[in-house]
């Protein structure tokens, strides 16, 4: 896969939210940095074999949020005034989120948690 996209059929989010998810990803850890153009929609669509109309809504949702934009003839490319930190931040919140379920299902307690997570900001 050119793009390295992977995708749950499990996940109860659609198909387009889980485009989104990755786009931002790629964003927030720097692989795709402002001013870099996406892969047309058409083409995205072939590559993760899912219709064209759920790239593009992928792209219009993107595009609303201030994460790319989109010029007619053009394609779209990443927001060069595109804000960081808080793609980062809600990257980080993701793993949060996964760290703490995965935790709960180990009975880990949360005080222990806190203490892993602190030893790896130290």
């Amino acid at each position: 896969m050119k793009y390295g996209f992977v995708f749950s059929q499990t996940d109860s989010s659609p198909m387009y939210q889980q485009i989104m998810e990755q786009i931002k990803q790629r964003i927030a850890v720097g692989d795709w940095p402002p001013n870099t153009p996406l892969p047309s929609i058409r083409e995205l669509a072939i590559e993760i074999k899912v219709s064209v109309i759920t790239v593009k809504r992928a792209y219009l949702e993107l595009e609303r949020e201030g994460a790319i934009i989109t010029q007619q003839g053009k394609g779209s490319r990443v927001n060069d005034t595109i804000d960081l930190k808080v793609l980062q931040k809600a990257e980080f919140l993701q793993h949060l989120e996964q760290a703490g379920r995965l935790a709960k299902s180990l009975d880990i307690p949360g005080d222990e948690v806190w203490l892993m997570l602190k030893r790896y900001m130290e």
